[in-house]
């Protein structure tokens, strides 16, 4: 009898409590997250009245060298099956290949979900009180909001990508750099900035911010909605992939 989505479920929580390679990397993320951000907020103090500086640039400072973290998290959700070969073990267990998938991404959902309120809310409590933030600033509910929504997402386009890959190798040395560096770097070539600010990274960011940034050609929630569309093709192309894939491979 093929194993219940409950239970599917239940096993993927098993092996991410007893694999340190996973449970480590929110960890890491957290604490660079919030850690960095406390500390550029202690460093730099108070904005200057008037100064016209955007308070998710130290609110999210930290996110910046964090995501990475989080990037890893959802590769290594999906990515330790093909690394150690253990996708043919992994489906004897759940045969219905859309239903082990389904259970990585619930897992991964509810991984990301809990990262992004905790470090969300622990990166405005640092700003707050080292550099004063003021929670009553327009834009910022928002900004909490979609600091906790990037991180679910983030999670699920990674590990959708990696099993797209079918190679955690690959995965690891392809998205990481890119989420660190690649977009940003993308988005300052001129020509190429245009279609840069659409990467999925760099309209969760966005996103996040209070106001409004000249030569982006969305808003702030259309950021996140970008985000969550290559997301959600993400995820269809793991699916697909993993349908396909022999339970031999990885």
């Amino acid at each position: 009898m093929a194993m219940a989505f409950g239970n599917a479920l239940r096993a993927e929580r098993i092996k991410f409590t007893t694999l340190p390679s996973q449970w480590a990397a929110p960890l890491a993320g957290l604490a660079l997250t919030v850690g960095i951000t406390a500390a550029v907020g202690a460093s730099e103090g108070p904005p200057a009245p008037g100064s016209g500086k955007d308070p998710a640039d130290m609110i999210y400072f930290g996110l910046l060298f964090g995501h990475v973290a989080v990037a890893c998290l959802g590769i290594l959700l999906i990515g330790q099956e093909f690394n150690t070969r253990m996708l043919g073990t992994s489906l004897t267990a759940v045969p219905r290949r859309g239903r082990l998938y389904g259970a990585k991404l619930a897992l991964g959902a509810a991984l990301g979900l809990l990262l992004g309120l905790v470090s969300t809310a622990g990166c405005f409590l640092a700003v707050h009180a080292t550099a004063g933030l003021d929670f009553s600033t327009p834009g910022l509910a928002r900004s909490f909001l979609a600091g906790v929504l990037y991180h679910p997402l983030m999670v699920l386009l990674c590990l959708g990508l990696t099993a797209m890959l079918g190679n955690f190798s690959a995965a690891l040395g392809l998205l990481t750099p890119m989420v660190f560096l690649g977009t940003t770097w993308l988005a300052a070539i001129p020509g190429v900035r245009e279609a840069g600010q659409f990467l999925p990274d760099r309209g969760g960011l966005y996103a996040m911010r209070t106001r409004t940034e000249p030569g982006i050609h969305y808003g702030h929630w259309t950021g996140l909605l970008i985000m969550a569309l290559w997301t959600a093709a993400a995820g269809y192309g793991g699916l697909r992939a993993m349908r396909r894939r022999r339970a031999s491979n990885g």
